[in-house]
């Protein structure tokens, strides 16, 4: 498969490469959040987990990565459950959230509240980690998790910063 931006002869550079890939995963981010409103439990996990395995798809056809969809959810599912953990507890805290849903009242509205939020960073940081990995020539069988800690670290902490309410202590202090 060529590098394209949408035609096969329009080759892409390197940045505009990243550049692209960052776009579709903030798009996919959006959709995962919005997967992450429905109202039924475990569905709403479903949903998203479809929406970050299109993303992953998409991200592969960007740098020209063979994908296969077995491969794919068992990429996202080792990365979900050995990296993310450790360094967030979005897959328990996903489960959670989706549960909440379960419960009237309260449940239903923190499980509302909780799992766009979850679902959105988690994708968010899941194609950022497949953006550098494929951009470092990386492929979806030589991928490895743990190599990729301090990289979520960082996105994470970038996460942070952009939404100040995300962290619950940081004060605007004017320009």
């Amino acid at each position: 498969m060529s590098d394209t931006t949408g035609s096969e002869t329009t080759p892409m550079t390197d940045a505009q490469r990243d550049e692209v890939a960052s776009k579709l995963v903030e798009r996919f981010s959006l959709w995962s959040g919005a997967a992450g409103l429905l109202p039924i439990p475990l569905v709403d996990v479903a949903a998203v987990g479809g929406v970050q395995l299109q993303m992953l798809r998409r991200l592969s056809e960007i740098y020209g990565v063979p994908f296969s969809d077995n491969m794919g959810k068992s990429v996202i599912a080792s990365l979900a459950g050995s990296v993310l953990p450790a360094s967030a507890a979005s897959s328990a805290a996903m489960g959670v959230g989706s549960f909440m849903k379960a419960l009237p009242g309260i449940g239903t509205a923190v499980g509302a509240i909780t799992m766009p939020v979850i679902s959105a960073g988690a994708t968010y940081i899941i194609g950022k980690v497949f953006i550098q990995h494929f951009a470092s020539g990386g492929t979806l069988l030589d991928f490895n998790p743990p190599d990729y800690r301090e990289f979520i670290k960082a996105q994470k902490e970038k996460l942070s910063r952009r939404s100040p309410a995300a962290s619950g202590t940081k004060t605007s202090t004017g320009a």
